[in-house]
Formats: C-alpha cells, structure tokens, sequence
C-alpha cells in the first residue's frame, strides 16, 4: 500500500528501533531507583535531556518528557496558566489549533478563563494587527501553533514573539507538525514553551516534551508529582525518550537535504494537478507552507469519499479530520479560512514521509484522475 498519511503518523525508522531495543535490554531500570541499574537508566535519561535540549536551542533545565503531543500541550498551557493565574484570566489561541489544544481552552471558558480565538486569513496565516488588539492587562499567555496540521501554513512566530513579550504575554507554541521538518529554535523563535512528538519523526508512539524556559514559572498539575522534576507522575519511558532523541538527531541532521526533497515532491504534486487539469484545489499558504504537507480540496466530492477510494486502490491519505464513516465533521481550519461547510467536507490531506517516490506520487493523481471522472459520469 502506498503511504501518504506522514503527518498523522510516522513508522519507527531502523535506528530508533535499534535505539529502543539497545534501551530497553541495557537500560531496563527505573530512573527512579536509587539501585545501579536505576542510576544507569537516569544518566541515560540526563544525556537525552541535554541532547533534545541542544537540537531545540534550549536549556536541559526547561526539558520535560511526556507521553506524546496533546500531553505535551495540555501540560504546558495548564501548567503555567496555573502559575501566572494571579495575574489576569485572559487567554488569546487561534481557530486553527490541533483539537488537543481547542478543546483544552474550550473546556478552559467553563472554568472561568476568557479565551480569544484569533481568526486566520484564506491562507491560514493569523493577522498580527488582530493579535496585537486582543492583548489586554488581564492576558497571561498565549498558544499559537507554530503550522497548522492539516494545511501546513506556517505562521510569522518570530513576529508574533515580539508582540507578546512586549506586552509580558508567555508565549507557547504546538511545535508537534515542524520538529524535524524545518528549523525550531527557542532562542531564534522567541518562544517560552514548546511541545514535540516522537512519532512525527520516525520516532515511537506514546513519547513526547515539552520544553518550558526555565525562567518561566509553572505548577505542577499533579498533587504531589515526583517525576519530570514534579511535571507530571509515571515511571519514566527510558527506551522510548532514548528511541525518540535518536530519531530526533537524525530528523534534525539531514533538515535541509529532506525539506529540499519533500518541498520538490510537493511542487511536482503541485504541477501535475495542473497539467492533468483536476478540479481540484490547492489549500494553504503559496510560500510559508511545511514541505511535507499538501491540502486539497476535491470540488463535488465529500474528503471522505475520496479517502475511502484511495484507500479502495491502495493508498492511503487522510481527510484532515477524526470522523466516522457517512458523518464527516467539516474540516475546522477549513471553516476558518473561508470555506462553506460543504465546501469545508471537501478536503483532504495528502503528507510525504522519507519513503515517498514521485513513481507514487503518479499513482497517486492517476487514482485522483479516475475517481474523479468516475463521479463526474
């Protein structure tokens, strides 16, 4: 089966494999454990602390591991809203953040928090005019997804960062779709607080950071948590952070051969649509896009539709939403940009992954091509 669902998910290259095994037979103890099987293990853990730390620009002190992305976001937010909640109750995100970090600040309005959704252009790009008119003296943090997910429109962090830290606003940033993609540095972006995830690069599943600069205050949201330094309880998933930061060295080392790579697939993706003369659309920002990641909307037919006919052919994408089969929740930043829903229901996600070929990408138009001429008789 061809695979072009990489932004959903990743398969575990050979050497975080390799990593997890080595981990996971040598390094067997509880970081926890006072014992010399613990202490290994918990010297491992530190040497994955401060390499993650230096791919992200940080500081090892601000590290801390979790089970994966929507963790790593709910954790972040939380804890330092809790920290700073003396100071205001006013919450600024965007109407195009992953649902981790949606429904968080939704279920945050009933417990007394006020939330501003930032609107987003037809491009899927914030106004920074907009967000700078929704500061107020109340407002205590910020969470701006560094690109969306689903059409991989990347937003002007740097600029953003400015205006917040103008105002003393804590800046976070979902960093889940771009680590490993393109360049994330705490320091160059100017961000408080991130969140990655292991299996967005070949990484293992159920693993996770969030990185907090350690100047930044938080609260624990676990009573009396002992582990991540008080940021969250649960043994430590030594093999799986070990597996994670080996597939985080590589993603990182060969950046800028793979986005050249992956941003050549997606221009060709691009051109043979237009050649074949597909009705079909392409979503997200012309120039600040992720390389990895195409949007499209299928005109006359529901994304689910399309996705299930691809996968009837043997390939497999994704319409860029959780549904069930028949109910397609509209796609929410399709919403956002402009879309009517029916319009909204007609998209889906194509993303490319190290193992892609243009003999794929072929296939993959060709299949498009007849689906579409199917529909149209």
């Amino acid at each position: 089966m061809i695979y072009l669902d990489y932004a959903a998910t990743t398969p575990m290259s050979e050497e975080a494999l390799t990593a997890y095994t080595k981990a996971a037979s040598s390094y067997f103890g509880n970081s926890s454990s006072l014992h010399d099987i613990g202490s290994h293990a918990a010297q491992l853990l530190h040497i994955c602390r401060q390499q993650l730390a230096e791919l992200i620009g940080g500081d090892k002190r601000g590290l801390y591991f979790t089970s994966g992305g929507t963790e790593s976001n709910l954790l972040a937010v939380r804890s330092m809203i809790e920290a700073h909640r003396h100071k205001g109750n006013h919450l600024i995100t965007t109407a195009t953040e992953h649902a981790s970090l949606y429904h968080l600040f939704q279920q945050l309005e009933t417990e007394g928090y006020e939330v501003t959704y930032l609107s987003v252009d037809r491009f899927g790009q914030i106004d920074l005019a907009e967000l700078e008119n929704a500061i107020t003296p109340q407002t205590i943090l910020a969470s701006i997804q560094h690109a969306n997910s689903e059409i991989g429109t990347i937003q002007p962090i740097q600029e953003i960062a400015k205006r917040l830290r103008k105002h003393g606003v804590i800046f976070h940033s979902d960093c889940v779709q771009t680590f490993g993609k393109i360049q994330v540095d705490v320091q160059k972006m100017g961000i408080d607080s991130l969140s990655i995830s292991s299996h967005k690069i070949y990484g293992p599943k159920g693993v996770g950071a969030v990185y907090i600069d350690p100047r930044i205050k938080w609260t624990s949201c676990f009573l009396q948590a002992t582990h991540e330094f008080g940021f969250r309880p649960g043994t430590v998933n030594v093999p799986g952070i070990a597996s994670f930061v080996t597939a985080a060295q590589q993603a990182c080392e060969h950046l800028a051969d793979e986005h050249a790579r992956l941003e050549h697939l997606r221009q060709y993706t691009i051109s043979r649509i237009h050649e074949k003369r597909l009705p079909v659309a392409i979503e997200g920002h012309p120039d600040a896009h992720l390389p990895n990641i195409l949007g499209l909307s299928v005109q006359g037919m529901e994304g689910q539709y399309a996705m299930l006919e691809c996968n009837r052919y043997g390939i497999a994408i994704s319409t860029g939403s959780a549904c069930q089969v028949g109910k397609q929740a509209p796609s929410r930043t399709m919403i956002a940009i402009g879309k009517e829903e029916d319009e909204a229901k007609q998209f889906v996600r194509i993303s490319f992954g190290k193992w892609t070929t243009l003999n794929e990408i072929d296939r993959l138009l060709t299949v498009l091509e007849t689906i579409c001429q199917q529909r149209k008789e």
